[in-house]
């Protein structure tokens, strides 16, 4: 069964990894490690761990964080992890001879990693309320339907100040 993933592009990226030559059990005892952690952090921990399959992670955390600063803007310093999934991919089968004409299987197993960063500083309702303000401005006569903000705009200097008003 496929699950469809809800992404919400305005705070979040992603970088994807297929096929990487490494059991999902191997992967998945790094990712436990750097899930939730900030970028910095996961950088510091992926250099310093010394499993081989650290090495395919960091270049995904790299490529993600680049994902995030050249396609979003995003500043590197406030990014952190928000998900990271390793998955079972195919099983490559090659055959090794042996004595007397005999073959052993060699099973080389693959998984796919996802890496999902989110911006600290980017509020989800913010990125709502600005999209729907360019929806209101691109609309003649939208009236701003959010009870929190107020239109009025006083003019303090003509009017004689806040303290004036009887």
């Amino acid at each position: 069964m496929i699950k469809k993933i809800k992404k919400n592009r305005y705070t979040e990226v992603y970088a994807l990894g297929q096929h990487i030559c490494m059991s999902a059990h191997k992967a998945r005892r790094i990712i436990d490690q750097i899930r939730g952690r900030s970028y910095e952090e996961t950088l510091m921990i992926l250099e310093i761990m010394p499993y081989r399959a650290c090495y395919p992670i960091l270049k995904l955390v790299y490529s993600a964080a680049a994902n995030a600063s050249h396609n979003m803007g995003f500043n590197e310093a406030t990014l952190f992890i928000s998900k990271a999934e390793v998955n079972k991919s195919t099983t490559m089968k090659k055959l090794k001879p042996r004595a007397r004409g005999r073959s052993y299987p060699i099973k080389r197993p693959t998984c796919h990693l996802t890496i999902v960063l989110r911006d600290i500083s980017v509020n989800e309702e913010e990125v709502k309320r600005s999209r729907y303000a360019i929806l209101c401005l691109k609309k003649p006569g939208c009236i701003n339907k959010n009870k929190n903000t107020n239109m009025t705009c006083y003019d303090m200097y003509n009017n004689g100040g806040l303290w004036d008003k009887k």
